[in-house]
């Protein structure tokens, strides 16, 4: 655990939250500043700072877990989809450095854009970047 950590605290009940689920390994609860009804953080207990630290084991746990609460917010809330999302690494954007996922319920009409906005980089060959990474 890491003290100075806000979702470690809100993983080990030091913090109270909405919880939604729960076991040995991971926590999911609502975010208390929501972007959709139904906005909801899923986090290992274990304070991994991002995906590249983490166990292939916990983020099985994790992808099954947000599958759940995907299905809870379809199922209770009448949601018509999800967007699932994970940011690693301050230059993707991560401004908690604990593992988590956003669940984020989506609705018709909702007018919330979570896409990319970005233009595709024409420069990019994607055949050589194809046989860099394999």
């Amino acid at each position: 655990m890491n003290e100075d950590c806000i979702f470690c605290k809100i993983a080990m009940g030091e913090i109270e939250s909405y919880t939604l689920y729960e076991d040995e390994i991971v926590r999911a609860f609502l975010d208390v500043s929501p972007v959709s009804k139904g906005h909801i953080l899923v986090v290992p207990k274990k304070h991994y700072e991002n995906i590249f630290e983490t166990s292939d084991e916990v983020l099985e746990k994790i992808s099954i877990v947000c599958k759940k609460m995907a299905f809870l917010c379809r199922d209770k809330l009448g949601a018509t989809g999800v967007n699932i999302i994970n940011a690693s690494g301050k230059d993707a954007q991560q401004s908690v450095f604990h593992l988590h996922y956003h669940v984020v319920a989506r609705y018709g009409n909702d007018e919330l854009d979570l896409w990319f906005h970005g233009k595709p980089d024409e420069s990019i060959d994607v055949k050589e970047v194809y046989n860099l990474l394999k």
